[in-house]
């Protein structure tokens, strides 16, 4: 909790007294004359603006002053620091003229009022609770004696008296009477605060700090692309209750694509996950690209809407125009507010912690209109958005600067991404980022620009996927708000223990997603997918030879990715190590396509050199016959290779299927668009020619759930195959 702060105005009271001194002056008050024993103390806090009198003319220095006045005044005095609860006193409410200053006094520990709860504002305060007041305010201490005998050791106002004597605050009443219980009359009180501001203002040194007592700690906690995986939540609600606990100065974040991924999502469409995102109190999250993904359905936009208006924190993006689009009407501000209200858009916002502005401002990938339903919804250049909302920020004070974004970590660079950000645009202190799933261990640094000249620190910090971790980056600010020293980690949600009200919250989505696990697709089977491990006595595998079911997803993943593309996508590619189980024959069920592609991952597109293919497959076969999780399944194309020949040396000749059923050879020098998964796409399972085509920029991330593409592919009236068709050929098998 923060110090009381006392901003002293005694120079201005002192310039006044100074000017009363051989000066005709006068204070205006009718009864208030130049004989009167506090008319200079009267006058000097008049001129200070400190006092006004009454309606008619008068100030009445014999009235006694109420204990709501002598509140006021004293506030007024020392300029003391505002509360900001409501007054703890039963009988001040909020309307109540002296309210505020009521507040101030007891929310610093200068007052408690009575043990009935009241405070009594108009009973005349007395001078024994006056000196109790002063000397708080003052933080006065005493430890002699006093010549007055109506007060001895023990006395409830003794150690304040005492104080203002030693200090020269007052002489009491007379030489041997300081009258405790008297009512401190209106004169009696300016002279009262003239002389503990002129002390004040000899004793009260300015305060020094040191550059580490300047510094202001924050504490990010941050997850990306949690795509519906609710059943993360109740271990995450954990964890970000236990580092709350450890940094008092904390902001709970989300950088987007909470939309799309397991059937909570395809259930409640947002809602489960939101109902999390409010009991833990996120602060603000921006919008990823899967948030659109409802945009085609007939009622556009509403899923997001409803998401939007049932947050209990702002949803912030500072590069998405909403205008177009009426169904956003209302939700949206095109501001950076301090004061936000829950279920609204904003460019960014600016929190107040422990005394400090942070401003958070929100980007989302320009990729979005091309990955998915956008409508009218628009996208706009990132770094000129960006440029615009730190020079907004940096306008209403605030030097402490988070981009939230879903933009990716280094991501394709023709569009945007974090590292590029950071680069061209000052003022970024923390860039929290999501789109590209990256599990940033540690914050990775940007201190220099586009042409390589110093900057000032930005930190780029991301948490991987699917609520597996909450990130967390404890940052030093300096009072300049420049980054002096960091600290960031992942916490693995799965050594967490689960919150048990999560635990309860689950339980109800649980129920009905396990109910629609059950649901048949539509589709039946005559005999069964097979998903084979190898072994002894057959060594036929999913990890090392074409299969009925390998053909069927790569088929579903060609024919979804050629949706999103003007270019042919040739080849569609699918590791056998990522097929995980058989759908046996009878019915399918939604819970069995889950089972066969549990790991949540998502189409990808990727251009690449017939050259890199063949490397690729170089990779896919190297432990022929024997297995691999990184086999590749293959859809339209067909790849021949002998395993007896040295490993990097088998592959025998890869063709393109052309559409009349015939093929052609693939060219080393020529460029293919391929699809294929996004483990795959970034290198995955050793294809770093993949990783290599990821980091130039050749991939994009389609974000569609494998296992939703391969149930569409099922129930899109395809004829289930009963054979292989000889796509995947090895010659030293025959």
């Amino acid at each position: 909790m923060k110090k009381r702060k006392l901003f002293i105005t005694a120079g201005a009271v002192t310039a006044s007294l100074v000017a009363v001194t051989g000066v005709s002056a006068n204070t205006g008050f009718t009864d208030v004359k130049e004989t009167n024993s506090h008319y200079e103390n009267i006058l000097a806090l008049q001129e200070a603006g400190i006092i006004k009198g009454y309606s008619d003319g008068t100030f009445k220095p014999g009235q006694a002053v109420t204990r709501g006045q002598a509140a006021k005044m004293l506030v007024g005095a020392f300029k003391l620091e505002k509360g900001t609860a409501s007054s703890p006193f039963t009988d001040v409410a909020a309307s109540n003229e002296y309210h505020d200053a009521i507040q101030t006094l007891a929310s610093q520990g200068i007052i408690k009022g009575y043990s009935d709860g009241t405070f009594k504002p108009n009973q005349a305060i007395t001078r024994g609770q006056f000196s109790k007041m002063l000397t708080k305010i003052l933080d006065l201490t005493g430890e002699g004696t006093v010549p007055f005998k109506d007060i001895s050791t023990g006395h409830e106002y003794y150690n304040s008296i005492v104080a203002l004597y030693e200090n020269g605050l007052t002489k009491g009443t007379s030489a041997t009477t300081y009258s405790p219980y008297s009512n401190v009359t209106r004169g009696q009180f300016a002279s009262f605060v003239v002389r503990g501001l002129d002390w004040a203002e000899k004793n009260t040194q300015p305060p020094t700090t040191t550059p580490e007592e300047e510094a202001f700690d924050l504490s990010i906690l941050h997850v990306n692309d949690t795509h519906a995986h609710v059943e993360a939540f109740p271990q995450l609600m954990t964890a970000v209750k236990e580092e709350r606990a450890q940094h008092e100065n904390s902001l709970l974040l989300h950088a987007g694509d909470a939309f799309s991924g397991t059937l909570y999502f395809n259930e409640f469409l947002g809602k489960a996950d939101l109902e999390f995102m409010n009991a833990m109190g996120f602060d603000a999250m921006t919008f990823g690209n899967h948030e659109f993904d409802l945009g085609g359905s007939e009622d556009g936009h509403k899923a997001l809407t409803e998401f939007i208006k049932g947050a209990k924190f702002p949803l912030i993006t500072a590069n998405i125009d909403f205008s177009k689009d009426p169904l956003f009407n209302g939700l949206f501000s095109d501001s950076y507010a301090v004061s936000t209200e829950y279920g609204k858009i904003y460019n960014g916002i600016i929190k107040e912690i422990d005394g400090e502005k942070v401003g958070i401002f929100g980007l989302t990938t320009e990729e979005t209109k091309d990955l998915a339903f956008v409508g009218s919804v628009a996208f706009e250049n990132y770094i000129e958005e960006a440029n615009k909302a730190v020079a907004a920020l940096e306008a209403q004070g605030v030097n402490k600067i988070i981009a939230l974004t879903h933009i990716g970590y280094n991501d394709n660079p023709k569009v945007d991404n974090d590292i590029l950000l950071a680069k061209n645009v000052e003022g970024i202190d923390v860039i929290v980022g999501g789109h590209s799933h990256d599990k940033l261990d540690k914050p990775f640094v940007v201190d220099t620009n586009t042409v390589g000249a110093a900057k000032d620190t930005t930190l780029i910090v991301q948490a991987n996927e699917y609520g597996k971790f909450l990130g967390t980056v404890d940052v030093t600010f300096d009072k300049n708000g420049v980054v002096t020293k960091y600290d960031g980690q992942l916490i693995e949600i799965a050594k967490v223990a689960a919150d048990e009200a999560g635990l309860k919250m689950l339980e109800s989505f649980k129920k009905q997603v396990e109910e629609v696990s059950n649901k048949e697709i539509g589709v039946e089977l005559k005999t069964a997918l097979e998903n084979p491990r190898g072994s002894e006595e057959n060594p036929f595998s999913v990890r090392a030879n074409e299969t009925i079911l390998g053909n069927l997803i790569t088929d579903g993943m060609r024919a979804k990715a050629q949706k999103y593309t003007d270019k042919k996508v040739v080849m569609a590619l699918q590791n056998g190590g990522g097929i995980r189980s058989e759908i046996p024959a009878g019915n399918v069920t939604v819970g069995q396509v889950i089972t066969v592609l549990p790991f949540g991952n998502t189409l990808a597109l990727m251009d690449a050199t017939g050259a890199e293919l063949k490397a690729a497959f170089e990779v896919s076969v190297k432990n022929a016959p024997e297995e691999n999780g990184g086999f590749l399944h293959v859809s339209g194309g067909r790849v021949t290779y002998d395993s007896s020949k040295p490993t990097g040396q088998r592959v025998v000749s890869i063709e393109i299927l052309n559409e009349d059923g015939t093929y052609t050879a693939l060219e080393d020098s020529k460029t293919y668009t391929i699809a294929t998964n996004a483990f795959t796409a970034k290198g995955g399972d050793g294809f770093d020619m993949f990783k290599a085509a990821y980091a130039e920029g050749r991939v994009t991330d389609l974000g569609l759930s494998d296992w939703e593409n391969f149930q569409e592919h099922l129930t899109s009236g395809i004829t289930i195959p009963t054979e292989t068709e000889g796509r995947i050929v090895d010659v030293a098998a025959k």
